[in-house]
């Protein structure tokens, strides 16, 4: 009787510990998705950073209220992203410390101009990052391998090319 309720047991955790890996590595993301997750992490920080600078420094209305925008709706993202990557058990402490660097790197690069010229630098910077995320999230919303980063993806996307066309409107009014 002790053997079979030893056997029991063992078999009981065995089962369990399986249990354990297979949820596991159903939360293990493609190297690529990561990636994709990370980059995702450091661009909406750094673009919550610059427009927080951006309603500070900015001279134009517009300017000010597109940095505004950038706080809102990328706030909002990167909480939505954080969640995400709890969920799918990936740390994302290396990629936003590497924002931060980022960040106040050019930070300092802008906060250097002032007036029309900080307006100019400030929109050009955020039309050529939006360029690049729009690509990095029409990618992922297509390929991304895992489910919910896709959709999170497909979701966010709209709302980036939407900031692209601002950014580009804004840009046009400043001048190049």
């Amino acid at each position: 009787m002790l053997r079979i309720a030893l056997a029991v047991t063992v078999v009981f955790a065995f089962c369990l510990a399986f249990t354990a890996r297979a949820a596991d590595a159903e939360k293990k993301m493609a190297s690529k998705d990561t990636k994709s997750l990370t980059n995702a992490a450091q661009g909406g920080q750094l673009e919550v950073d610059l427009g927080k600078l951006a309603t500070e420094k900015g001279s134009s209305d517009d300017v000010k209220k597109f940095g505004q925008k950038m706080v809102d709706d990328h706030g909002k993202a990167n909480d939505e992203l954080k969640q995400l990557a709890t969920d799918k058990g990936v740390d994302l402490t290396k990629a936003m410390d590497a924002a931060m660097k980022k960040s106040e790197k050019q930070k300092d690069t802008l906060s250097k101009k002032d007036g029309a010229a900080f307006d100019k630098a400030y929109m050009s910077m955020m039309v050529k990052d939006h360029e690049k995320d729009v690509k990095e999230f029409e990618e992922a919303s297509k390929n991304a391998e895992d489910a919910d980063l896709k959709a999170w993806a497909a979701k966010t996307l709209p709302t980036l090319q939407e900031h692209l066309t601002m950014a580009k409107d804004t840009e046009s009014k400043l001048g190049k």
